[in-house]
């Protein structure tokens, strides 16, 4: 690796609920730069799941979120000739990179309705534990499970 990492920059929180995990969630949506239309998504689906469970959206976002997010994944891991899938705990930042892409991924798969109510639908699926997000998390942990055997190549 060449020159020195890039520093860690903080988001700013979002301008309607205060929270840095609004504005990743946001960043995300984005496509094409168009900011103003990912907040109005991520926003119109707030307001759709607060119309629809009666309970604070940031209550229900935080909830789903924490659901979703992998605690251990596999890595490939090249061990004399052989490739071996290692089991590994999932970093911090990662944990929500892999939970939003997959939350995005599952969204953008539903076709039929506005993306709004597409990542509503989702997220509300993800706090009661069910949805494709949580299937993926799942296989993912199951995989890492199933490949315990190999965990001790992960310290070489």
């Amino acid at each position: 690796m060449r020159g020195k990492q890039a520093p860690k920059r903080e988001l700013a929180p979002d301008r309607k609920y205060g929270s840095p995990f609004v504005t990743k969630l946001i960043n995300y949506v984005m496509m094409d730069g168009k900011k103003s239309v990912a907040e109005r998504v991520v926003y119109d689906a707030f307001v759709y799941m607060e119309d629809k469970t009666k309970k604070p959206a940031m209550d229900i976002f935080n909830l789903a979120i924490k659901n979703g997010a992998p605690s251990v994944e596999v890595k490939s891991r090249r061990v004399g000739g052989a490739n071996y899938q290692v089991p590994i705990p999932v970093r911090g930042d990662r944990r929500y990179a892999l939970v939003y892409r997959w939350m995005l991924e599952a969204a953008r798969k539903a076709k039929g309705k506005p993306m709004a109510i597409r990542l509503a639908n989702e997220l509300m699926a993800m706090a009661e534990n069910e949805g494709p997000t949580i299937k993926k998390k799942q296989d993912v942990q199951r995989m890492a499970e199933a490949n315990r055997a190999f965990a001790h190549f992960a310290r070489r």
